[in-house]
């Protein structure tokens, strides 16, 4: 198994983050990407927009891939997202889909991951929140047809990743409809297709509801033998019930309330033998944080795959 950053913050000096999503302009470019490869990520996973979105260029894109690859970085996962079942964002999100797959293919990565959540589309169920015991845009609310559109636009988005050797991975992710184990699952068998995989992201069930809808490890044995691709995160969770609310702090893999020790055990039994993509943390000195969860893992994997003892971090 081989880490990936799916990095979420994107200050390093002298440049203050702006957009989250984005690389961000030299020099600190240059410095991010090196400590990126000193930490010992494999590569890093990018989105739509990084490229340039609808206007991105075989060109272009390539442009960017060299510089990603002379740095010992190379863009190894390609994230697009969206909700796909509503008339007009989901149109937009799906062709958002297609044309991921499509820089994809010009980057030759074998991962276009999909997260199918948007705003809520009815205000008095209050807005997209974690942490509150109703949540807009989640599978509980979710119509057939909402299944049955999604699963349609998947089966195409399957087939256009296939002509170029790539696999679409849904990620269990917070007010979609794919938010536990088991909307995920039949979504899947409604897309019936063989290049549609699971994202287990146990950190979006974890921070969907003020609690949990299935324990982090009914889900990871749930979803382990469907899964391409693994974005992982850790919180914890500070639970209200006076107030059915939670709230969560975000926290390096092994100070969080995941058992990523179980998890991984699970994906690597599964047979699992993809990224382990992990979303880094989003304030203080993010860099040094998520070396500690790169270490953690490491040493996981190392006792899993060799035997070897475990050290303290």
């Amino acid at each position: 198994m081989k880490i990936a950053y799916a990095f979420r913050r994107s200050t390093v000096y002298p440049y203050e983050a702006g957009d989250r999503w984005l690389l961000m302009p030299e020099p600190a470019l240059t410095n991010f990407l090196t400590k990126v490869k000193e930490i010992g990520f494999d590569g890093i996973e990018l989105g739509y927009e990084v490229f340039g979105g609808d206007e991105a260029t075989k060109n272009s894109v390539k442009e960017i891939r060299k510089r990603l690859d002379d740095a010992g970085t190379p863009c190894v996962a390609m994230r697009a997202g969206g909700v796909l079942c509503t008339p007009i964002e989901g149109e937009v999100n799906r062709d958002k889909l297609y044309k991921s797959i499509e820089i994809a293919e010009w980057l030759e990565v074998d991962i276009v991951n999909s997260a199918l959540s948007g705003p809520a589309r009815n205000k008095t169920l209050g807005p997209t929140v974690p942490g509150l015991a109703i949540q807009p845009g989640s599978s509980q609310l979710a119509s057939q047809q909402d299944f049955e559109r999604t699963a349609e636009i998947l089966h195409e988005a399957g087939k256009r990743a296939s002509d170029i050797g790539a696999v679409v991975t849904v990620e269990v992710h917070q007010h979609s409809i794919a938010d536990n184990s088991k909307s995920t699952l039949k979504l899947l068998e409604m897309t019936d297709s063989p290049s549609v995989f699971a994202n287990p992201d146990l950190g979006n069930i974890l921070w969907h509801y003020d609690e949990p809808e299935e324990t982090m490890e009914e889900a990871i044995s749930a979803l382990a033998p469907h899964s391409k691709y693994w974005h992982c995160k850790s919180l914890q969770r500070v639970n209200i019930p006076e107030h059915d609310r939670t709230h969560f702090l975000r926290v390096p893999i092994p100070d969080g309330d995941i058992d990523y020790r179980f998890a991984i055990n699970s994906m690597v039994d599964a047979g699992y033998d993809g990224y382990f993509a992990l979303e880094g943390t989003q304030t203080g000195d993010h860099i040094s944080k998520d070396a500690r969860s790169v270490a953690y893992v490491r040493q996981i994997l190392s006792e899993v795959t060799d035997g070897a003892p475990i050290r303290p971090i």
